[in-house]
This record gives structure tokens, C-alpha cells and sequence, in this order.
């Protein structure tokens, strides 16, 4: 009976219920789990610690992660007593279209998606799947090495947030001038800047509708996964064209239309994505051609598809045409 109470109890709390169900389809470990859970690393150490006392999960080691699994004895009983399998999942099934649950989901797909395009190991850090092991092989340092074939161009990164996207551009860029309307996340990109010893980013605060550049005075405008956090995205386009050179490009990633109502609360999203249609007329209404939009990164499961989306700005008789990059 004293077995039964302790085990009902940790059972009926949310969180250590929510590590169960993701535990069931995946192991991951401690980072990856409160990334998808939205909880303090502390607290999800301490939930993952109840639980595999109680021997819900056990712990394996690999390529040196930690990661946490959940036990077998969950699914076939232990020492003659029934598996409790069937009654939770009975309990995640019923609980399958909670909003908490499906944003759980959402976050699981992308921490799978980021294992599999993975900077270090052009794969994940498991190691079962031993073919996707390859010393050297690393996204980062291809796009960097690709950075290093273009010409020292003049960059604006548009809603830069913390600057992470700002500093790798500022790696083969002359200049970038990187925009963001929150004080708090610009504190922390230039700091971060200070660290990496980047000295040739102009921190800028604004709104994505309001530029505070100049016209026409950038080779680049980035929108990187900023625009459906903007009022008016369609204005935000044409300010990204006006600040941009003739011959110029606006570069815009963001999702494509998705049903995840979670990312409004939880990230601040203002828009559920966009239509492919509905970007190209917006680059195409802020007098931008040769437009072309596609999909950048898309994993099967995953609610998140990522588009991107490119125009060049119509040279003028009045300024010559600087010379552009090469599609």
C-alpha cells in the first residue's frame, strides 16, 4: 500500500507526467528536455531524479551526454506486478489535443530537427546511428567557409534578437547594422558580441515597421524568423526594400501557415506563418524582383516548415547598380 500511495503521488504531478510521455518516444537528455518542457534545468533534474528512483526511467551514457529513457519495467511489469503502461497511456491519449501537450510535441520535433542538422556533427549526438558520426564535418564551418567567398557587403539583420545570426554575419560582412525593439535582448547581444570580439556590429533599437537606417545603404536586409513577430509584415518588407542599395537583396526566413496557437502565448508570435504566395507578393509589392521563395528545412512530424524568400531591389538610372551576389 506505502508503494502504491508513493507511486500515485509522483505520478500526479503534471510535469513528471509530461516527461513520461516524451520519454516513451525518444530518450533525450537534460537540456533537450527542458528546452521541450519550458521548466528550469533544476527542476527537470529533480523530476528525472524522483522518477528513476522510483525506476520510471533509467539513465544511459553516450559520446558524453547523459540521457533518459523510460524503463522497460513501465511497459512489461517487474517482479510479477502489471505493466503501468496501459494506463497512462490511456492517459496521453485522452490528453493528446491539450494545447501544453501539443507544444510539448512541437518542441520535441524541433529538438530533433536541430539533432539532425546538428553544427558539430552533421547529426545527432546519438551515437546509435553511428553513420552520421563524421570528425569534421560541420554546417558552421561550411557556412562560414562559404561567407568567406562573398564580398565584404553591408548587412542589416532585422529583429537580430540576441545576435546570433548578427555575429556570424559580421564574420565576412564590412558591416552589420543588427535591429531589435526590445533594450533587454540588445543588452545581451552586445555583450555577447563583446565576447566573440566583434567590433563591426551597429546594435540599433527600433521597430521592424520603422527602420532607424537610412535609405538605400545596406547590400543585405535579413528578416531571419522575425517577421511574424512584426504588426504589419507587409510594411516591414517595404522598409527592409527602402533601406536596401539597388542591386541589393532582401533576404526574409520565417515558417510557413502552421495551427500551433501555443506560439503566441509561449514565444510572442503575432502570426501562425506564411502562405509561399503570401510572401512572394509581399517581396513583390515592396518593388522587389526576381523573387523566388522555397522551403529552407523541413522535417516529416514536425509542425514547423521553415521558408525562405529572396528579392533583389530594382536598380535606378540615378545610382548605379552594385555588383550582385550570385544566386
Amino acid at each position: 500500500m506505502k508503494d502504491a500511495s508513493t507511486l500515485y503521488r509522483l505520478l500526479g504531478d503534471e510535469a513528471r507526467l509530461r516527461l513520461l510521455r516524451i520519454l516513451a518516444t525518444e530518450r533525450l537528455n537534460v537540456t533537450e528536455l527542458t528546452g521541450i518542457l519550458g521548466l528550469a534545468q533544476s527542476g527537470v533534474s529533480r523530476h528525472l531524479g524522483l522518477l528513476k528512483e522510483a525506476g520510471l526511467v533509467v539513465e544511459e551514457k553516450d559520446a558524453g551526454f547523459t540521457y533518459y529513457r523510460i524503463a522497460a519495467s513501465v511497459r512489461d511489469g517487474v517482479d510479477g506486478r502489471p505493466p503501468l503502461w496501459p494506463v497512462l497511456e490511456v492517459q496521453f491519449r485522452e490528453a493528446a489535443a491539450d494545447p501544453a501537450v501539443r507544444a510539448d510535441e512541437a518542441r520535441l520535433q524541433e529538438v530533433l530537427r536541430l539533432r539532425k542538422e546538428n553544427f558539430e556533427t552533421h547529426g545527432s549526438a546519438d551515437t546509435r546511428d553511428a553513420r552520421q558520426l563524421v570528425p569534421g564535418r560541420s554546417w558552421a564551418a561550411w557556412s562560414r567557409a562559404l561567407g568567406l567567398l562573398l564580398p565584404p557587403l553591408q548587412v542589416a539583420d532585422l529583429g537580430c534578437g540576441e545576435g546570433y545570426l548578427s555575429i556570424e554575419a559580421a564574420r565576412w560582412a564590412s558591416r552589420v547594422i543588427a535591429v531589435d525593439r526590445s533594450d533587454v535582448v540588445l543588452r545581451r547581444a552586445r555583450g555577447l558580441a563583446q565576447r566573440r570580439h566583434m567590433s563591426n556590429v551597429i546594435w540599433k533599437r527600433g521597430e521592424l515597421e520603422k527602420l532607424p537606417i537610412r535609405d538605400a545603404c545596406v547590400d543585405v536586409a535579413l528578416l531571419s524568423q522575425a517577421l511574424h513577430h512584426a504588426r504589419n509584415p507587409a510594411r516591414a518588407v517595404e522598409e527592409a526594400a527602402r533601406i536596401t542599395m539597388p542591386g541589393g537583396r532582401v533576404l526574409v526566413l520565417d515558417l510557413r501557415t502552421h495551427q500551433e496557437e501555443w506560439v503566441r502565448a509561449k514565444l510572442g508570435d503575432r502570426i501562425l506563418g506564411f502562405a509561399d504566395e503570401e510572401l512572394k507578393r509581399m517581396l513583390l509589392a515592396a518593388g522587389l524582383r526576381e523573387v523566388k521563395v522555397g522551403v529552407g528545412a523541413r522535417k516529416s512530424g514536425d509542425p514547423f516548415t521553415v521558408l525562405i524568400a529572396s528579392g533583389t531591389k530594382k536598380s535606378s538610372a540615378a545610382m548605379p547598380e552594385r555588383k550582385r551576389i550570385s544566386a
